[in-house]
């Protein structure tokens, strides 16, 4: 039955689908952890029980959120065997240890204390409690830095020889781990998580103020939401930026893929703003562009010449139209992400940010936009980096399986089942908890009394003048 498809291009899909999973649920629980942290802190330091309540709302969904990631992550790391065993043999030397590293350092330190941080709050006192917390959180992002320590290598290796039946051997840890590209990928993919959560905190926030079920604790959320996109949204892009300069560095065929660059300019290349690529003819047909402001962006020069993809072999050029929408739809959401931190900057003057329903429910519908920015980053780069899994050195064609097509096929189709069900599940069950705000016991008051000592919320509350 499946015959007549290739191998290589259903392992790619195979893999591309589980990892799509996976990553969105990484990137959820590293902000949520931080979230967490930062929920905490502030209760213990200021008293609020308005604090500790938005704590126990949102480390039970980070706990399912980060159960799901797990599994998706154990399930995924299996293809490396089944699907990808040449790339394993030839780069495990060097992704090997490194991988054996995160689980060694950030798994451990994760489910070491995730049950004191779920389960011990009136168990331990605040202060171990709240080490729990900060240790979950420490864990969340050492995980990213391990993993994106794996990724980055793989764009832009380094620090590694040869031997003589192909393998890439370690000879510089410090230049594997340290790798040109590593430092802007992992401030890009962090900020990039703590933007995601932003928006879901963001949205469910809004979606509360406009039920009007839970206005205190909403309101909270939501400012805490709009304060971090309007101060993160700017560094992100900024950051961006930079690992787009890195990136033509090391690169930059994928950056000619990004920008839609099939001939070379040597007098200023224009910023390609919308087309459709037409990778048969080699260009972009309707295209709507600015003149040389590309060549302005990537070398802070009007006049500066950049080549092309007619300066790359056909059979090494990445697939142009993903790469140049995906980059696309990245760079929008990011920009769409700005947009609504500085209009909640202006509401917040105005003093209307709890009470403006448009914004809210511009926070809902930019809810997802996060994720949807972070797959499109993914794809950017992943897909950007082909023919390549190991950039200028191992051939995606070269790192398959000796597999046929229709053992890769089922199992494909079995994924896609199991995955739908089982994390459509998950995500149906996060947004039915994210639903759940408990009402405000008297939702015109203030955030209640301070307590003298102990975490359980007190009983009673004190009125006072609603915050906005």
């Amino acid at each position: 039955m499946f015959d007549n498809f290739d191998a290589e291009l259903l392992a790619r899909i195979q893999f591309a689908f589980t990892v799509s999973f996976h990553i969105i649920f990484p990137a959820f629980s590293i902000g949520v952890a931080s979230y967490l942290a930062v929920l905490e802190g502030l209760y213990l330091w200021t008293k609020k029980e308005v604090y500790l309540e938005l704590f126990n709302f949102w480390k039970t969904i980070f706990a399912v959120a980060f159960g799901m990631g797990v599994v998706s992550g154990i399930v995924m790391s299996y293809q490396f065997g089944t699907n990808w065993s040449v790339f394993s043999d030839k780069a495990g030397p060097v992704i090997g240890p490194l991988m054996g590293y995160e689980v060694l350092t950030a798994f451990f330190l994760e489910a070491g204390f995730l049950g004191v941080m779920l389960f011990g709050l009136k168990r331990v006192g605040p202060g171990l409690h709240f080490l729990a917390t900060l240790m979950v959180a420490l864990g969340t992002l050492i995980s990213a830095t391990w993993i994106l320590a794996v990724n980055s290598w793989m764009q832009t290796p380094a620090g590694f020889a040869m031997n003589d039946v192909g393998q890439f051997i370690p000879v510089d840890w410090w230049a594997i781990v340290f790798n040109p590209s590593f430092p802007y990928r992992l401030v890009h993919m962090v900020l990039a998580a703590y933007l995601t959560t932003a928006f879901v905190v963001g949205a469910v926030g809004a979606w509360h103020l406009l039920r009007k079920t839970a206005p205190h604790r909403a309101g909270k959320m939501f400012s805490m939401a709009m304060w971090m996109a309007a101060i993160v949204a700017p560094i992100q892009i900024f950051a961006g930026d930079m690992h787009g300069l890195n990136t033509l560095e090391h690169q930059p065929v994928k950056v000619m893929a990004m920008e839609g660059h099939f001939e070379s300019h040597p007098n200023g290349a224009p910023l390609i703003l919308f087309g459709i690529p037409n990778t048969a003819e080699k260009r972009v047909d309707y295209a709507i562009e600015i003149p040389k402001l590309s060549s302005l962006i990537l070398k802070h020069d009007l006049n500066a010449p950049l080549s092309g993809l007619d300066t790359v072999p056909d059979e090494l050029e990445p697939p142009v139209a993903i790469v140049f929408w995906s980059f696309r739809v990245m760079v929008g959401i990011g920009f769409a992400m700005l947009g609504m931190g500085l209009w909640s900057l202006w509401c917040r003057y105005r003093g209307t940010l709890r009470d403006n329903d448009w914004l809210h429910r511009a926070a809902v519908a930019m809810g997802p936009a996060g994720f949807v920015a972070v797959l499109a980053g993914w794809v950017t780069t992943e897909v950007g980096r082909q023919p390549y899994t190991v950039y200028g050195h191992l051939l995606t064609a070269d790192s398959l399986s000796p597999i046929g097509a229709p053992a890769v096929a089922t199992s494909l189709i079995a994924f896609i089942i199991v995955y739908f069900l089982v994390f459509g599940a998950g995500t149906f069950y996060i947004l039915r908890l994210m639903a759940r705000l408990p009402r405000d016991p008297m939702a015109d008051l203030d955030d209640g009394p301070i307590r003298t000592s102990g975490i359980t919320p007190a009983a009673q509350t004190k009125g006072g003048k609603h915050d906005h």
